[in-house]
């Protein structure tokens, strides 16, 4: 079965990293685009990183410059490096990946992770 493992998340003070992980099996990792949400309390989910399968790499505005997503192909990993994190930089993050679309059915999949947390106080 499909399964997405986060890790590394924590308290952190501003201007502080941190690097997230998530660890995914059940599926044909290389083929699937990869990101990264998170979520706070009364606000929606918010896309923060994406990497796809060819390559192309897009972040939220909120983070561009800060934020890298990376992916291990070799090892099914795909990573969040966090830098300069500020107090509205807290959220759950969670793990996410697409599939590509299947012909049998025209459809795309969608799996999500169970979130890390991530804290930014002084």
């Amino acid at each position: 079965q499909v399964q997405l493992v986060e890790s590394g998340g924590g308290l952190v003070q501003p201007g502080g990293s941190l690097r997230l992980s998530c660890a995914a099996s059940g599926f044909t990792f290389s083929r699937y685009a990869m990101s990264w949400y998170r979520q706070t309390p009364g606000k929606e989910r918010e896309l923060v990183a994406g990497s796809n399968t060819g390559g192309s790499l897009n972040y939220a505005d909120s983070v561009k410059g800060r934020f890298t997503i990376s992916r291990d192909n070799a090892k099914n990993t795909v990573y969040l490096q966090m830098n300069s994190l500020q107090p509205e930089d807290t959220a759950v993050y969670y793990c996410h990946a697409r599939s590509p679309i299947f012909p049998l059915t025209g459809k795309d999949y969608v799996y999500w992770g169970q979130g890390t947390q991530v804290t930014v106080s002084s």
